[in-house]
């Protein structure tokens, strides 16, 4: 599995010719939420909120893919990649939404991905219970409509995630909430990689591991 980071929360997880991309960011969108729409094909687009920073998911067909969209709660398998969508509301941009919480099954390896949460209690049991153990979290650190640094860690902590890699905040690493969010784990020098490649078994051992992944040119 390779991971690649597009700055704001859109991220293209690919095994083999398979692209699964989450929050791909649409025209008109701002950082620290999203950032220039990426174009490339894909095979599903997970979108957690209605919004043009999260959802450009007409920027992701090619001459060979066009993406299966998923944009909202419920169980989902396509190409043998299991889905599950859960429901928090929330407040973005002064108005109370819909954003889904998105736990995936692919090539083996469970990825979490929060979308813009809001608030550390909008994840509730039946959230924790129906995603199980994680092995990537994705979490927002941005503050403001979104968690902060410190509510970062708690989310973090509530999945008990192998690998976390941090999303929703100012690219280059140089934003404050950045700095914050890796003072609470403890890793102020982690580097960061230009893409995350791994396999199931380099999870083993890990606890809550931060990853911190710069922007790929678009």
């Amino acid at each position: 599995m390779v991971i690649t980071y597009y700055g704001g929360e859109c991220f293209k997880i690919q095994t083999g010719d398979t692209v699964v991309v989450f929050n791909p960011a649409g025209k008109g969108a701002t950082p620290p939420a999203g950032s220039k729409p990426v174009r490339f094909g894909a095979d599903i687009a997970l979108v957690s909120l209605k919004d043009k920073s999260f959802d450009g998911t007409e920027h992701l067909s090619s001459s060979t893919k066009a993406p299966f969209v998923i944009s909202g709660p419920g169980e989902y398998e396509v190409q043998d990649i299991f889905i599950k969508g859960f429901m928090t509301e929330t407040t973005y941009g002064g108005a109370k939404k819909i954003n889904t919480v998105y736990s995936i099954l692919f090539d083996g390896i469970a990825l979490t991905f929060l979308g813009p949460l809001g608030s550390v209690e909008e994840i509730n049991d039946t959230i924790k219970g129906g995603v199980g153990k994680t092995d990537i979290l994705f979490v927002p650190i941005g503050d403001g409509d979104v968690l902060g640094p410190k509510e970062a860690n708690k989310a973090s902590l509530a999945f008990g995630a192998s690998v976390v890699i941090p999303m929703h905040y100012e690219e280059g690493g140089k934003a404050g909430t950045l700095k914050t969010f890796l003072k609470e784990h403890g890793g102020e020098s982690i580097k960061p990689l230009e893409k995350l490649t791994l396999k199931k078994k380099d999870l083993e051992g890990k606890e809550g591991e931060v990853v911190v992944l710069t922007a790929a040119a678009r």
